[in-house]
């Protein structure tokens, strides 16, 4: 499992854009990136401002789009159009 002070900043960046996107699951950023919920959790609260980041810890707890497991049933893609180029490589295609 990569551990967070290996990332690069080009990857925390996209970490913390999958973390704010609502329907993008902590599976796919964890498979993406080796880091698991908690790890992410903790990224996230390092690297933004404490209100940004109870903000966003109040909106996803218990989101249930944000676990692959507790998604609806129809909801197939868990990527937002601005990744439409990105599948599992690291690097954004913008």
């Amino acid at each position: 499992m990569k551990k967070i002070k290996e990332l690069t900043e080009q990857d925390i960046d996209r970490i913390i854009e999958m973390a704010w996107e609502d329907r993008t699951p902590f599976d796919a950023i964890k498979n993406q990136f080796g880091i698991s919920e908690g790890e992410t959790i903790e990224l996230m609260r390092r690297n933004m401002k404490r209100s940004s980041f109870k903000m966003w810890r109040a909106r996803v707890q218990g989101r249930a789009t944000k676990h692959a497991q507790k998604s609806p049933d129809d909801m197939i893609v868990f990527r937002s159009r601005m990744q439409r180029g990105i599948a599992l490589n690291k690097i954004s295609k913008k």
